[in-house]
């Protein structure tokens, strides 16, 4: 490890050793972590983009938050058969059926490289691992494609990546053992999207399918 990038990251880890793993500490969070295991509250789908990071966002502790991410922050449909790995499938089907959690949020964000990707003219022509990946938020593509007379890429992307959103949060309900934890347990499906240029946040209503700008 000789870079300059890694001695800052193993910088940060001592900081991080020194903070949760006092020596002799009993009390502290990774000892409690350690011998009575994670009970997180929250699942958090969040996209892979450097500046988007949940934990930092929220501050959130060690243990909070179960947490996945992936490019574009996207939740595919329910398809047991279908050929290939399921890792974000798997980990939604690990946290509602085994860690019991209570709320689903899923956070997308602005200047996601992702959705840009999926905007492209001919962007499916080229196959690839993100093109094939992407193709699970086509639908939110043609929805804006088809309803906005707006020529701009960026004004495209920022609709597409709030309908991207609400596909995902539509694919959720797919899943029986999701649906289930909503109507048994009143598991909370929520959507967020963070604008990342001026820090503000934006939830998404499902009744009235509209973003409203959470005041904090």
């Amino acid at each position: 490890m000789t870079h300059k990038s890694i001695y800052r990251l193993m910088a940060g880890f001592r900081r991080f050793r020194e903070k949760y793993f006092q020596e002799n500490d009993d009390h502290s969070i990774y000892h409690r972590l350690s011998s009575a295991g994670q009970t997180p509250k929250t699942l958090m789908i969040g996209c892979s983009d450097s500046r988007v990071d949940p934990a930092i966002m929220t501050g959130a502790e060690p243990g909070e938050l179960f947490m996945v991410r992936n490019v574009a922050n996207l939740v595919p449909p329910c398809e047991p058969s279908a050929v290939g790995f399921h890792g974000t499938s798997s980990a939604i089907e690990f946290a509602v059926q085994n860690l019991k959690v209570e709320n689903i949020i899923i956070l997308g964000h602005s200047q996601c490289g992702g959705i840009r990707a999926l905007m492209q003219p001919n962007q499916e022509a080229t196959p690839s691992f993100i093109s094939q990946w992407m193709s699970i938020a086509h639908e939110a593509r043609e929805q804006v494609l088809k309803n906005s007379e707006v020529l701009d890429e960026a004004t495209l992307c920022r609709q597409a990546e709030m309908e991207s959103l609400k596909v995902s949060i539509r694919n959720l309900r797919t899943f029986p053992f999701v649906q289930k934890a909503v109507d048994e347990r009143d598991l909370h499906l929520i959507g967020i999207y963070f604008d990342l240029e001026r820090g503000h946040l934006w939830e998404y209503d499902e009744k009235s399918q509209q973003f409203h700008q959470l005041h904090i």
